[in-house]
């Protein structure tokens, strides 16, 4: 395969992961290709970042990526086909390497554990391959610490403390090491195309939010304050087109009177739109809660672009959250835990009743939607068979300007087991909302101005 060729696999690879490398950036990228060269390849890697990568948070993808098409080697390392080694040996050595931190040592030794402890299956024959996981399990280096700071003890300026978090940081660079081992001679075998689909993560924009960790989730919340930016733009420049009105038509053809009674500038009725009111309903329950969490991180950072933010939290009971939301959230990580914690959300047994929920939004709060106001309800639906209650719904939605459902799960789940998604899609517009990027095109495109 052609250098030409695989950076074009590797450039679609991205595409497919939400790296929005176009035409430009691939000819920028074949371009610094031909100068760079691929003799030094993290120089290679930094010089194809700078061309391909747009936007903050797809590093860790693109470098991913990059492992894969761009691997440090082919095939089995020549010092793991002629040696193997016991686990007490391994350690051995990874114990002097980390203390020394060689870098060139503990990619060696990252290659010869691989080959040692992580082959399952049978690799010539195309089913199993090699694994991280199982080699790591194995050698467990995070219980080298004690050891690699006794042979660190005679150096100077030896401190304890600072030493610890140093050998941590070498520690993970080592199974960093191992990853990427496993992972290159994985796709060696499954091809790199098929593999990039299925191991590497994709940006933070398009994580699932019924499926991220707790590391994604700390991820997808640093981009609150970027994706409310954009937002704000373009909410901005929505409403600069609505100010702009329709053709006032007397006026024109008095205007026209100079050029011949041919209107070459035609004169608009212009209107200054009200910024909207919005209503937030927020279910809180389970892996809900962190869609609802981004969600009204959003709105807060959006708070500007409207005239009056309400939020309201539920589990089986509804509570306002609006001043917990609004008054800035120094730890925006503890949100959900601090609306739980002081919110009235749970009145029985802590599990969704979006129709109990419902009853006591009307009971106490029905005044809050009106006219100007745009509802936004987040949730899954799942309402535990219980009654969904869609006549008080329809009663509340009626003098709402606008309302939408944003609901966190695949369509395709939509009405299995107890979730009554079909059914309130009978009452509000119901859309598919599982990523920040679609709540991003929701929020922009939904919301009148």
């Amino acid at each position: 395969m052609s250098v030409s060729d695989r950076l074009t696999e590797f450039v679609q690879a991205l595409r497919a992961k939400g790296i929005q490398a176009g035409p430009g950036e691939t000819v920028d990228a074949a371009a610094a290709l031909e100068v760079l060269g691929l003799g030094d390849r993290e120089r290679t890697r930094e010089g194809l970042a700078a061309c391909l990568i747009r936007r903050d948070g797809q590093r860790a993808v693109f470098d991913s990526t990059f492992d894969l098409f761009f691997p440090l080697g082919v095939g089995v390392p020549e010092q793991a086909r002629h040696e193997h080694v016991t686990l007490d040996e391994l350690n051995d050595r990874l114990v002097a390497a980390l203390a020394s931190d060689d870098e060139e040592m503990l990619l060696q030794l990252a290659g010869l554990a691989v080959d040692a402890f992580g082959q399952y299956g049978q690799g010539s024959s195309g089913v199993g391959g090699w694994s991280a996981h199982q080699t790591l399990d194995r050698v467990q280096p995070q219980t080298l610490l004690v050891r690699v700071l006794s042979a660190m003890q005679a150096r100077p300026g030896f401190t304890e403390r600072l030493d610890r978090g140093e050998i941590r940081r070498r520690i993970e660079r080592f199974r960093e090491f191992v990853r990427g081992e496993a992972l290159r001679r994985v796709a060696e075998l499954r091809g790199r195309e098929r593999l990039s689909r299925s191991a590497v993560p994709p940006t933070p924009d398009q994580l699932d939010f019924l499926q991220a960790g707790r590391a994604q989730v700390a991820e997808m919340r640093r981009m609150v304050q970027p994706l409310a930016r954009k937002l704000a733009t373009r909410l901005a420049a929505r409403r600069r087109r609505a100010a702009r009105g329709q053709i006032d038509l007397r006026r024109t053809l008095r205007r026209s009177l100079s050029t011949g009674g041919v209107p070459m500038r035609p004169v608009f009725r212009r209107h200054r739109p009200g910024r909207p009111e919005i209503v937030l309903l927020c279910d809180m329950s389970g892996s809900v809660a962190s869609f609802a969490n981004f969600t009204m991180l959003l709105v807060q950072a959006l708070r500007d672009q409207f005239s009056k933010v309400r939020v309201f939290a539920f589990v089986d009971g509804m509570d306002e959250v609006t001043h917990l939301v609004t008054t800035g959230v120094a730890d925006p990580s503890a949100l959900g835990a601090r609306i739980l914690g002081e919110a009235s959300v749970i009145r029985w047994d802590g599990h969704s009743d979006y129709g109990r929920s419902l009853d006591e939004f009307a009971d106490r709060y029905a005044d809050a939607i009106g006219p100007k106001t745009s509802v936004l309800i987040l949730g899954d639906a799942r309402n535990n068979n219980g009654d969904p209650r869609l006549d008080t719904l329809a009663r509340l939605l009626a003098p709402a300007r606008r309302a939408f459902w944003l609901n966190p799960e695949r369509r395709d789940l939509w009405n299995t087991g107890d979730s009554a998604a079909h059914d309130y899609a009978t009452v509000v517009e119901m859309h598919e909302c599982r990523n920040a990027r679609q709540l991003g095109t929701l929020v922009s495109r939904l919301i009148p101005v």
